[in-house]
């Protein structure tokens, strides 16, 4: 689909994208410690209740009836079967599970789609707090076999660039959602894994183009070989990413609100990874003056033991 015919010089932008990120990075970092996260009902706990239709409601008609009375933050999404709803409250001060439950089977009943209250109770944050937990370890763990994996498959400085970029794509994602107050829930955390293993693919398939270009391209410069490494790959980057955004941008506009902040923070993280896979990847293993004699194999001795 992209077919450049003449390598184009990425890394001539290097110190500007560095400084670009590291200011983004900081900020992030600023964001997280300063405003924190407007988290999700699954981390703060709340109020879980089930409601039947006689026939198949409208979500967003639930969702109208339920900010019309007040519960703005109400989270509704179909249960089991389309006449079966399940909608998420964050707790409030002074109601307890019945009394929440009454009013919003108040705020839903209609005479021509008669809505009955099938249960309603307060669900603690333990669940949430448990899953954040198992979640930061996942990614310590997956971040260490990740540099594992790149050193055996490449070299060292190819595990530390791919993990910088890792911690960067990670790192501007979340600062957004703190910046913005979008609230982080555990799709969002899910989504956040799934950007890990998108830039990583990128990152991977740029730096095997770098490693054969090494091999192949002995007498070039450093910079001539990863600009011509990422130009060459540059079509299969853009057309993944691209046809990645369409199937996400569909799942923000028609997915609903149970899926915004899904599919939001994907969009994010496939448009940061893209970049880092250019510009902090493979300026990292620069900086760390990679050379042609990192990736050659190691010639054997020759031992002369005397026999003809």
């Amino acid at each position: 689909m992209f077919n450049f015919k003449n390598t184009i010089n990425f890394l001539s932008a290097r110190r500007i994208t560095t400084i670009i990120s590291i200011v983004l990075m900081i900020f992030s970092l600023v964001s997280i410690t300063s405003k924190g996260f407007n988290l999700g009902i699954d981390f703060t706990g709340g109020f879980q209740i089930e409601i039947r239709y006689l026939q198949p409601p409208k979500i967003e008609d639930v969702r109208n009836h339920l900010s019309s009375a007040g519960f703005n933050d109400a989270i509704v999404q179909n249960s089991g079967s389309a006449t079966d709803i399940m909608i998420r409250i964050a707790p409030r001060e002074g109601f307890d599970s019945r009394t929440v439950g009454k009013l919003i089977i108040e705020s839903l009943s209609q005479s021509s789609n008669p809505a009955e209250l099938m249960s309603s109770e307060y669900v603690s944050a333990q669940v949430g707090e448990e899953l954040t937990e198992q979640g930061g370890l996942a990614m310590i763990f997956a971040l260490i076999m990740i540099m594992i994996y790149i050193v055996f498959r490449f070299q060292w400085k190819f595990s530390i660039g791919a993990v910088l970029a890792l911690i960067h794509d990670v790192l501007i994602t979340v600062g957004v959602f703190s910046f913005f107050q979008i609230t982080f829930d555990l799709a969002v955390l899910a989504a956040i894994l799934a950007v890990v293993g998108y830039s990583l693919n990128d990152t991977i398939v740029i730096f095997d183009r770098i490693r054969e270009n090494f091999r192949s391209m002995r007498r070039a410069e450093t910079l001539d070989i990863l600009n011509s490494s990422i130009t060459q790959t540059i079509s299969r980057t853009m057309i993944t990413s691209s046809t990645t955004l369409l199937v996400l941008l569909a799942l923000y506009i028609m997915g609903g609100q149970s899926l915004e902040g899904f599919s939001l923070a994907l969009i994010i993280g496939v448009l940061i990874g893209t970049y880092s896979s250019i510009f902090i990847a493979s300026i990292s293993i620069f900086y760390l003056d990679i050379s042609t004699s990192d990736l050659l194999p190691s010639k054997r001795e020759e031992v002369d033991d005397g026999m003809p």
